[in-house]
């Protein structure tokens, strides 16, 4: 029902922080990652009749909500962020390689 709104939430504030980390952090992959899987979910809810286009949007209460927040949204979350942390950590040992072979 909601458990778009944990990987919302962490998209608005990496995207808002992006700018401020160094380029090696490719904060580009994880607002790609976030971003879209938002919408993936958010079409799909839809889709299933989960989201509605007006109030009170989400056709649950706040009790059955927030326990799929927690239990699907918060690790799917995470799951993205362990991803882009073994992406990055894969291009920072690509990179170094590179670096050897050229030097």
């Amino acid at each position: 029902m909601a458990c778009f709104l944990v990987p919302t939430a962490a998209a608005i504030v990496t995207t808002a922080v992006s700018k401020k980390l160094p380029e090696e952090c490719h904060a580009n992959w994880l607002n790609s990652m976030l971003w879209g899987g938002v919408v993936m979910l958010a079409v799909e809810h839809v889709a299933h009749g989960e989201v509605i286009p007006y109030p009170p949007f989400l056709t649950a209460s706040l009790r059955e909500v927030f326990p799929e927040m927690m239990r699907v949204g918060a690790p799917m979350t995470l799951v993205i962020f362990l991803a882009w942390m073994i992406m990055i950590t894969v291009a920072a040992v690509m990179s170094k390689k590179e670096r050897c072979a050229v030097t």
